[in-house]
């Protein structure tokens, strides 16, 4: 697994060089402009990668028995954390969300950290338990009132884009364990009234649903935002308009150096530039694959099945929406977009990967 661990980490470094770059590129004018220094978001972006890799390290060399033997502390410390941030004095409001922790001049994102800490404990749980997964009282039940509490406390803040992802990747860690296919069919039919009620009931919502549909139909308003991805694509062309010369950064692209950065990649770096990105992704993926396919260990395969599809999941939604193929999520781009929670646990689940990657019982 030595030329897989390699591949991984080398790629990584190069997503994570093009995320540095492009942050800088499309952060610089707007720092300047509300914090009076232009490599703001640079430097914390650049201390976040410190930590991250700091984090992704130790994640990488810990003792593989200790991940089993933390998997439930780990979770339950991660909801108390999650059910602090909806709580006055701890929590740190922006844009009407809850969704982070005050520590300092920081702000700590628990759901980011769930998302690495459930994927632990599931996989531990299947582990235990696969030979009764469809059992629903013994095999299905606990692990779904174990995802329910997060998917409340996420939804309480309110971030249903992250929700739906946590569901997306125990979906897929269940099927992969042999979950007959009549819950998941159960399971969809039941959740349909819950998921029209959560869009159509709250304003921004239903409004981002009829945005995608047709988000001319209100341009300066809820169809803002992917109208501008769009143009920032248009203009970019084959080649893009060069590095650090794109126009959609000048505070016509909410979000530019965070949900979306990709954005900005079509637009400077053309549609070559987002290709490669892309392909960089998928190279990415397919080696992380290849340590699923190699384990022999029920734990570790899962732990792996549920970082490849967390991954794969939040690079194919903050692409989609770049490109207006799905409604605005509000999920980062894995490595590239600004945000230090997303960075650092996302960085804590290649370590983890890795870590599996260097078991004995690993064909290869």
């Amino acid at each position: 697994m030595r030329k897989t661990r390699l591949s991984i980490i080398l790629i990584l470094l190069m997503l994570l060089g093009i995320g540095v770059v492009m942050i800088y590129s499309s952060s610089s004018i707007y720092a300047w402009n509300d914090k009076g220094d232009s490599l703001y978001y640079l430097k914390r972006h650049l201390f976040f990668l410190l930590l991250g890799f700091i984090l992704m390290f130790i994640s990488m060399a810990v003792d593989q028995q200790v991940i089993k033997k933390l998997a439930k502390p780990l979770f339950l410390f991660s909801l108390l954390l999650l059910f602090l941030s909806l709580i006055p004095g701890f929590s740190r409001e922006a844009a009407g969300a809850k969704r982070w922790i005050k520590i300092g001049n920081l702000g700590f994102q628990p759901s980011e950290l769930i998302k690495v800490t459930f994927i632990i404990y599931l996989a531990d749980f299947i582990s235990r338990r696969k030979d009764i997964i469809n059992n629903f009282s013994y095999g299905l039940l606990p692990s779904l009132i174990a995802l329910s509490i997060p998917i409340l406390l996420i939804l309480l803040q309110p971030d249903l884009g992250t929700a739906i992802a946590l569901v997306f990747v125990a979906g897929i860690m269940w099927f992969c364990a042999g979950v007959n296919y009549s819950y998941f069919i159960s399971a969809g039919l039941i959740s349909l009234p819950a998921l029209y009620f959560l869009v159509f009931s709250i304003p921004y919502r239903r409004a981002r649903i009829f945005s995608f549909l047709n988000p001319w139909a209100d341009p300066k308003g809820a169809g803002f935002q992917i109208i501008q991805s769009q143009i920032a694509f248009g203009s970019g062309g084959l080649f893009g308009q060069g590095l650090g010369q794109g126009k959609q950064k000048l505070f016509y692209l909410p979000a530019a150096h965070t949900d979306f950065i990709f954005s900005v990649i079509g637009e400077e770096m053309g549609i070559i530039g987002a290709i490669v990105v892309i392909l960089l992704f998928i190279l990415l993926i397919w080696q992380m694959i290849k340590i699923v396919r190699f384990s022999n260990d029920d734990f570790f395969r899962f732990l792996s099945i549920g970082i490849v599809s967390l991954i794969a999941l939040q690079t194919v939604i903050n692409i989609g929406v770049s490109i207006g193929m799905f409604p605005t999520k509000g999920l980062p781009l894995p490595f590239i977009s600004y945000g230090g929670s997303a960075l650092i646990f996302n960085m804590v689940a290649i370590g983890l990967l890795l870590n599996v990657s260097r078991r004995k019982n690993i064909f290869l």
